[in-house]
């Protein structure tokens, strides 16, 4: 059994505080699905958060280190389907001293187990910057599985986990 590194907890509005900082640096945003297109204060994402916390089709959950619950990044599922019994993920590692170090993996892996086993899912989609070889690294050891075969001028790269449970 892996020794659980992460722990996800709900995201918080006092959260802004940390998160603001990841979302004005260009390194973090470079190879990511959407970025900010401007400066972002504290009250920016303080309102930002509120706003996606109101949205009943989305879960967002912080990833903090387990021995010390530092906040390293964030870990979404969005457009929540019931119907379809679908959602989309979205991770990243905004404390860039944790990058490839495994711990996003592991909060994948939480958030799978999260979608499967309480919100009762059958899948879950993920669209990708191809450029993002880490994210798409991550969703290949966590089972996803490309929809069509990445093309290298693509925009997005589509991946999905079938629940198989």
């Amino acid at each position: 059994m892996t020794k659980k590194r992460v722990h996800l907890r709900p995201l918080k509005v006092k959260d802004a505080y940390v998160s603001y900082k990841w979302r004005n640096d260009p390194e973090i945003w470079k190879c990511a699905k959407n970025k900010p297109d401007r400066y972002i204060t504290i009250k920016m994402e303080k309102d930002w958060i509120k706003k996606v916390l109101a949205d009943d089709r989305s879960v967002r959950r912080t990833i903090c280190i387990a021995k010390n619950n530092t906040y390293i990044g964030n870990v979404y599922l969005t457009g929540i389907n019931k119907r379809l019994e679908s959602a989309e993920t979205h991770i990243f590692i905004g404390d860039k001293k944790y990058w490839g170090k495994g711990f996003g993996t592991q909060a994948v892996k939480e958030i799978i187990k999260y979608a499967f086993e309480v919100l009762k899912l059958k899948k879950i989609d993920a669209e990708v910057n191809p450029k993002n070889v880490s994210i798409i690294k991550i969703n290949k050891k966590c089972g996803f599985a490309y929809v069509d075969k990445p093309q290298e001028r693509a925009k997005m790269v589509h991946m999905v986990l079938v629940n198989s449970r």
